[in-house]
């Protein structure tokens, strides 16, 4: 049986911060604020795979109250979730993500991206499609206030 999962993360866009995305830090001039490194991609990815298999979220799993998880590595987190999947006995069948910012443009780091993802959760790049989008200048995006993520997981019993 196929299991689905939806994540969604956020973060304001502050400067003296890198900007990482999809575990790739990105050249821009403001980052992403957070009590981890903020990568809003992977963190909705984790969400949407503890979503699949009924396992909480990642305040739940990485609280922002707990010290050892300051200035966290996304891809670190994301490697966890995965170790408890297999726990679990599920394995990730795909993954669709959008990233949601104004600036800056991110296509020539999509496929790093894509590989990074299907790397920690040992399935086929092709597996993953992580995809930007403006929101045209309106919201908080598009006022280059923050940058948001959403994304979907199937999961499947091993």
């Amino acid at each position: 049986m196929t299991r689905f999962g939806m994540g969604y993360d956020v973060h304001r866009l502050v400067e003296g911060r890198k900007l990482i995305l999809g575990g790739i830090c990105i050249p821009h001039t403001l980052g992403l604020f957070g009590h981890s490194d903020a990568d809003v991609l992977l963190h909705a990815v984790a969400d949407a795979l503890l979503g699949a298999a009924a396992l909480g979220d990642i305040g739940r799993h990485f609280p922002d109250t707990d010290p050892k998880y300051e200035g966290a590595d996304s891809m670190k987190l994301l490697a966890h979730v995965m170790e408890l999947l297999k726990e679990h006995g599920y394995r990730v069948g795909n993954i669709d993500a959008t990233v949601v910012a104004q600036n800056p443009k991110l296509k020539d780091f999509i496929p790093r991206m894509n590989e990074n993802i299907a790397c920690v959760l040992e399935i086929p790049t092709s597996a993953v499609n992580v995809k930007a989008t403006t929101e045209e200048h309106l919201g908080f995006t598009g006022a280059e206030e923050g940058i948001s993520a959403y994304a979907v997981a199937g999961i499947e019993m091993a």
